[in-house]
């Protein structure tokens, strides 16, 4: 793992961030990247500068065998085959590495999905829970892409509520297979797929998971779904009708179909959160060179100051972004570093190590998702007309980008998932949470107390402080609703997602800062740039969660209880704003002069 200043990255536990503090040699960012990382980084890009965009109308047009031919091509160079194993055909890369193949591949959402859903939910049940038969049979094929693969576990009836699925499965007498009934929908690569992950319940109650050939009698794929956006992709329903799968393929135990559903969406919802960098990058890219070229009242509209709030809006959510997602790659390939010689080579504590980072895979979820969309309708606005049009890809983007909200659980689920899966590791004591909350709710009347990450000392110390306010509002507003609700917290969806929202602000800003501070102290030419961006970023984060806190201490609360309250979170809401204007010009200053995001 690399290192920075000589100090190792720290294989934090999940959900620290919110009680803990880091230094910027303790996180890993972009800058961090090895040579060989780097030319990973580089090979996935010429790939899709090369490949994919070339191919892009042949791509929306679902021109017969181009996307298949583009995943053939990808799996040639090994891009389809990062988190299999070597002894598998695969490439066995670090978390950074597979994340930088996503990053770069991601330039149009119909391949970027299709490629997801490959090398993500399609493959990895295989790889950690199949069987050396099931290995060895698939695996070297799915490497390649000779095999595609797709993913079998919404029902009409069962989208977020997996665990409700009627799929049946029947054992026969004999042992020797399963009969499997039902209908699944959604199934990203459906169409073109050869292998298929199907979720059912064996006897009604055992939730398991399948291993389903194309050419197996009784399965049917449906016709193409004609989608809003990812047009592109292939989206197909699967019937199951009394087919017939050799008992040999069920995948795991039966009855633990739910470790395999849950524990891959961890990394399916990472990785949907990196493919919205990847995304938001390209895009910003096109509105950085549009406002360049677009002239109106005889100048340029990048000059105009409005339009460089639309660029910097949406380059400072993507610098957030971004730094989270290497930020966790890193956490999750320190862990694994920290593991030894034959745990590494352990499916089980690879898929433990990912699972200690589920709640920043969530959080990078709906914050990459929601980023990607504002990006993509600030492109719109800057183009005005001609981004309405499809003549342009604005339109496009525009279309793509809604289903990443959708996709892996929605938005709404995993902002549930953030704030229950913290406070289940506080109850279990993984997380030392309830000590931080009651050290901060003894301590609410005093100034905050935090130390703005540990080098308040350092430049840019007025958003270090808005951090440790923001990570105190967060506890705080924690500690008011534990309180009110206790074990019905999970009940209170509205306030369970104010306080997702919450802590989300701490992991962007957090990770923002930190990077900001690593490119300062390392004399990085694009630190004036990254400086700009947490400043703006800090302000944004003030704001979002005071608004949110309020909402919990108004639900949590009434009277003089309440009023207390508020007036508490006052306290902790005080700041000293930026000057917005004149950081959104540096920053849309320097996306223009480079025609691109500017890190």
């Amino acid at each position: 793992m690399p290192s920075s200043a000589g100090s190792p990255i720290v294989a934090a536990a999940g959900g620290s961030f919110l009680i803990e503090n880091r230094t910027s040699t303790e996180v890993f960012t972009p800058e961090d990247l090895s040579e060989e990382q780097r030319q990973i980084a580089a090979t996935a890009a010429q790939f899709a500068r090369e490949e994919i965009l070339p191919r892009a109308t042949e791509i929306e047009a679902k021109k017969p065998g181009v996307l298949a031919g583009l995943l053939h091509k990808a799996g040639e160079l090994g891009l389809t085959a990062p988190d299999i194993p070597e002894v598998y055909g695969g490439m066995g890369l670090d978390k950074v590495s597979s994340t930088l193949i996503t990053d770069h591949l991601s330039v149009l959402a119909s391949v970027s999905t299709a490629f997801g859903a490959h090398v993500g939910i399609a493959a990895l049940p295989l790889v950690w829970y199949g069987t050396e038969e099931q290995k060895q049979r698939y695996l070297p094929r799915l490497a390649t892409a000779e095999l595609i693969g797709a993913y079998g576990l919404s029902e009409a009836s069962s989208g977020s509520d997996a665990m409700n699925i009627r799929t049946r499965a029947t054992l026969s007498a004999d042992g020797s297979t399963y009969t499997l009934s039902g209908e699944k929908m959604w199934l990203t690569n459906g169409g073109m797929a050869g292998l298929y992950t199907v979720f059912a319940k064996i006897d009604g109650e055992k939730f398991s998971a399948f291993l389903i050939e194309r050419e197996t009698p009784g399965l049917s794929v449906g016709a193409e779904e004609h989608k809003l956006g990812i047009r592109g992709s292939s989206t197909c329903p699967l019937v199951l009708d009394n087919c017939q799968v050799p008992a040999a393929n069920l995948l795991g135990e039966a009855g633990k179909g739910h470790h395999i559903a849950f524990n891959v969406l961890n990394v399916g919802r990472f990785k949907l959160g990196v493919a919205c960098v990847g995304g938001a990058r390209h895009a910003l890219a096109h509105m950085a060179r549009y406002a360049k070229e677009r002239k109106a009242f005889g100048k340029a509209i990048a000059e105009f100051g409005l339009i460089q709030r639309k660029i910097s809006a949406g380059a400072t959510r993507l610098y957030a972004a971004e730094s989270m997602a290497y930020r966790t790659a890193g956490a999750i390939d320190a862990g694994m570093e920290a593991l030894s010689e034959a745990e590494r080579h352990n499916p089980r504590e690879i898929q433990r190590r990912i699972e200690e980072c589920a709640v920043e895979c969530s959080i990078l979820k709906v914050y990459g998702s929601e980023m990607l969309s504002l990006v993509v309708d600030e492109l719109v606005a800057t183009m005005g007309g001609h981004g309405y049009v499809e003549e342009y890809p604005a339109e496009r983007f525009y279309r793509d980008a809604r289903i990443n909200r959708i996709f892996e659980g929605t938005n709404e689920i995993n902002r549930l998932i953030i704030t229950g899966w913290l406070m289940k590791r506080a109850a279990t004591g993984k997380l030392q949470l309830v000590a931080a909350i009651k050290s901060v709710m003894d301590e609410v009347m005093e100034p905050p107390q935090f130390d703005a990450g540990g080098e308040s000392g350092e430049v840019l110390a007025r958003e270090g402080e808005v951090l440790a306010s923001v990570k105190k509002m967060s506890l705080f507003a924690a500690g008011v609703a534990s309180q009110r609700f206790l074990t019905a917290l999970d009940q209170q969806q509205e306030v369970m997602a104010d306080l997702a929202d919450m802590i989300s602000q701490v992991y962007a800003l957090e990770s923002a800062l930190l990077r900001a501070r690593k490119l300062a102290a390392a004399g990085r030419a694009t630190a004036e740039v990254a400086a700009a961006m947490t400043g703006l970023l800090a302000d944004e984060s003030m704001a979002l969660a005071e608004q949110a806190a309020r909402r919990v201490l108004a639900a949590s609360g009434e009277g003089d209880a309440l009023r207390t309250q508020l007036a508490i979170l006052r306290r902790l809401a005080r700041f000293t704003p930026a000057n917005a204007a004149a950081l959104s010009r540096t920053v849309a200053a320097r996306c223009v002069a480079v025609e691109k995001y500017p890190l």
